[in-house]
């Protein structure tokens, strides 16, 4: 490869880097948000509104743009399985939440790198270095250190509550659809491919989810699930979407979710701005350890 090659390849690796950082952070608001309107929705219902209103962002935004190209309709199953895999990390979520904290679940999430390592390997064979593995230990210690406040002792008693579990699951679809974005895209941009998943994963969620979406007092329903409704639709699906998508197709899938370690740090930041209680310096070395897990990442691809 080329001088210029090399120089072209690290610069898209690094957009592929900043797209991420701010997905972890926009993704943070779904657990607070979420926390607290999961037990006022079915979390069907909520999921096919969220992915309803998303593909109306997505396909909005494509038609002011370049359109929709029909080149897009090539081999539409490729929406309906990424469609479907997205869809029931959503729909674990919110079960999910139901009675895990939002801290609990970005707990959680930070297992999705290591799956999504492994899902890489399945479908694209990508192999980690060395450094990457580091980077992904030391990042998933410094998130655990955060969670848990530094406390050892509560460390070594984690126990995994029924939300947790079935939140786990959620997350593995979640790793499974960062290497199958890579493996079967077919050269669409990432705006154009996000609404073909968008718009999959709607219909699959407004057929299986119809009893719940029927049974929804939509007229009725509180403030909190409005606004986390339009957030995640907005910021948490349609954005995040196209931000994965984007680092998709420019990292590996250990990269990808390598961010989600920045969560839990994001879901304290918040949680204490609604009102929780803020913890103290004691968490400083789990953040100063997610910070030098990404430094290390990015050092990779110098």
């Amino acid at each position: 490869m080329t001088v210029a090659g090399t120089r072209i390849e690290r610069h898209e690796a690094l957009r592929g880097h900043a797209a991420m950082l701010l997905f972890s952070g926009l993704v943070a608001g779904s657990f607070s948000l979420g926390s607290r309107a999961a037990n006022l929705i079915d979390p069907a219902a909520i999921s096919a509104a969220r992915f309803v209103i998303a593909s109306g962002v997505i396909g909005g935004v494509a038609l002011a743009g370049r359109g929709i190209p029909a080149a897009m309709f090539r081999a539409p199953w490729r929406y309906l399985l990424l469609g479907g895999v997205f869809a029931s990390y959503f729909v674990l979520m919110f079960e999910g939440l139901k009675t895990a904290a939002p801290v609990s679940a970005a707990a959680v999430f930070t297992l999705t790198p290591l799956m999504a390592a492994g899902f890489g390997w399945l479908l694209m064979r990508q192999r980690m270095t060395g450094q990457i593995a580091a980077a992904l230990m030391l990042g998933a210690a410094g998130a655990l250190w955060v969670i848990f406040r530094g406390d050892l002792v509560a460390m070594a008693r984690l126990q995994i509550g029924r939300g947790e579990l079935i939140y786990l699951a959620g997350c593995a679809a979640h790793a499974l659809y960062i290497p199958m974005v890579r493996k079967l895209n077919r050269g669409e941009s990432p705006l154009i491919f996000t609404f073909g998943t968008l718009v999959a994963g709607a219909v699959l969620l407004m057929l299986w989810g119809a009893p719940a979406i029927r049974a929804t007092d939509w007229a009725h329903l509180p403030a909190i699930v409005w606004i986390t409704l339009i957030y995640i639709a907005v910021f948490a699906s349609a954005v995040t979407f196209v931000l994965v998508q984007f680092a998709s197709l420019r990292l590996p899938a250990a990269k990808v979710m390598a961010y989600t370690y920045l969560t839990p740090v994001w879901v304290i930041a918040l949680e204490a701005l609604l009102g929780q209680a803020l913890p103290g310096a004691i968490v400083l070395p789990g953040i100063v350890a997610t910070l030098a897990a990404l430094a290390l990442l990015l050092q990779v691809d110098r």
